[in-house]
């Protein structure tokens, strides 16, 4: 009898082709994939929170997978660790085994996953951050992978008053690479702006969900905006607009998905329902 198993993971996206797998090259799925293939003995499907663009990074993602039993339990190999350490430890020994020994994907957990969990459709939300060193802020070389280098000095009170005005549920077509049979719409719960103490700038993005791109293009628009090049109401104009033309799509390395929430145990399979609906609509 099969179980699902949640996995709570981290990776750095700089080496991948983002996470959906693509024959011939580097995925974070496909890599995974191959890890807890080798694991069960026999072919897997990985289910995730939020698909990432390629090079772009994740400190807590979701995933889940549906296993047989004794791959769980501890087959092949023992292990004095409890099964969802043990299952993790292995997991990440295949994982070095592929991608060196500091792989850019680490499991940090993984568990049972509770009555009704889907790691897609049992989502709340999904919060991004962007981070970018403009030319009020230092260049630091050590995180050059994750942080975006913009030599021009940005308006962060222009963005964090362009983005909070386009809060709430709305058609992001102009800020998406639509796909076939998938609806643009989406409820942003949440964007700020922020200068932190170590001088970076630090976009913050909560939304039910994300379409295609959504989040690089909204940044692209925002540095329109603290550049001075567009007006505070651009990306409102954009959204009535509700065109994809143009759109401006901010590099991938600055973005990393932070957090992905969930609603309490009991809820979890009608959150899951009532989402399925949603995108069947």
């Amino acid at each position: 009898m099969p179980v699902r198993v949640r996995l709570d993971l981290a990776y750095d996206g700089t080496a991948f082709n983002g996470w959906a797998t693509q024959p011939g090259l580097p995925t974070v799925e496909g890599t995974l994939t191959e890890a807890l293939t080798t694991l069960a003995r026999t072919p897997i499907q990985l289910t995730v929170a939020g698909r990432t663009d390629a090079g772009v990074h994740a400190a807590a993602q979701v995933a889940h997978v549906d296993l047989p039993l004794a791959a769980w339990t501890g087959a092949p190999g023992r292990s004095d660790l409890p099964p969802a350490r043990a299952f993790a430890r292995r997991t990440n020994a295949l994982l070095r085994r592929v991608r060196g020994p500091q792989p850019d994907i680490v499991i940090h957990t993984a568990e049972l996953a509770a009555p009704g969990f889907d790691a897609r459709f049992s989502a709340l939300a999904r919060t991004y951050r962007y981070l970018i060193s403009d030319a009020a802020a230092p260049r630091d070389p050590l995180t050059r992978t994750s942080v975006l280098w913009h030599d021009r000095a940005l308006d962060v009170g222009a963005i964090h008053r362009a983005g909070t005005a386009i809060t709430g549920e709305h058609d992001f077509l102009a800020f998406c690479k639509p796909r076939e049979g998938a609806t643009t719409i989406r409820t942003l719960h949440h964007l700020s702006v922020t200068r932190r103490p170590d001088g970076l700038i630090a976009i913050e993005v909560r939304a039910d969900a994300f379409c295609h791109s959504m989040v690089r293009a909204l940044v692209g628009s925002l540095l329109a905006v603290g550049e001075g090049r567009a007006p505070e109401d651009h990306l409102a104009s954009r959204l009535a607009a509700r065109t994809h033309d143009q759109m401006q799509v901010a590099p991938a390395h600055g973005l990393t998905l932070m957090r992905v929430d969930y609603p309490p145990r009991a809820e979890l399979a009608a959150r899951a329902h009532l989402t399925r609906r949603r995108r069947d609509e």
